[in-house]
């Protein structure tokens, strides 16, 4: 059984910073793409940060240069760091990967989310 499992999300305020943490646990070859995904409340769930199994990045435009994405293959988890958050990154966050199982069957997770909640 592969599991995905969020950690530290909570309350933050306008500016302010909150880690979010994702690890990945089970019967894991290996993991490639990590990314975080978000959901406010009556919309639709969107990308929000990529990291590949190479450290490559990719943002959404939203987060760029306030949040950063990086992962510890060693602990196959991955983290958000949030800055400068702004009341419209409320929302729940979910951790989604694609993990090569030691059966050698890749299939997509998702974690189980975590509520992020920013006041102004």
């Amino acid at each position: 059984q592969v599991r995905l499992v969020e950690s530290g999300g909570g309350l933050g305020q306008a500016g302010g910073s909150l880690r979010l943490s994702c690890a990945a646990s089970g019967r894991i070859a290996s993991i490639n793409a990590m990314a975080w995904y978000r959901q406010a409340p009556g919309a639709q769930r969107e990308l929000v940060a990529r990291i590949t199994s190479d450290g490559t990045t990719n943002y959404a435009d939203s987060v760029k240069g306030r949040f950063t994405i990086y992962r510890d293959n060693t602990k196959n988890t991955v983290y958000l760091q949030m800055n400068s958050l702004k009341p419209e990154d409320t929302a729940v966050y979910y951790c989604n990967s694609n993990i090569r199982r030691s059966d050698m069957f890749t299939f997509n997770y998702w974690g189980q989310g975590t509520q992020v909640t920013v006041s102004s």
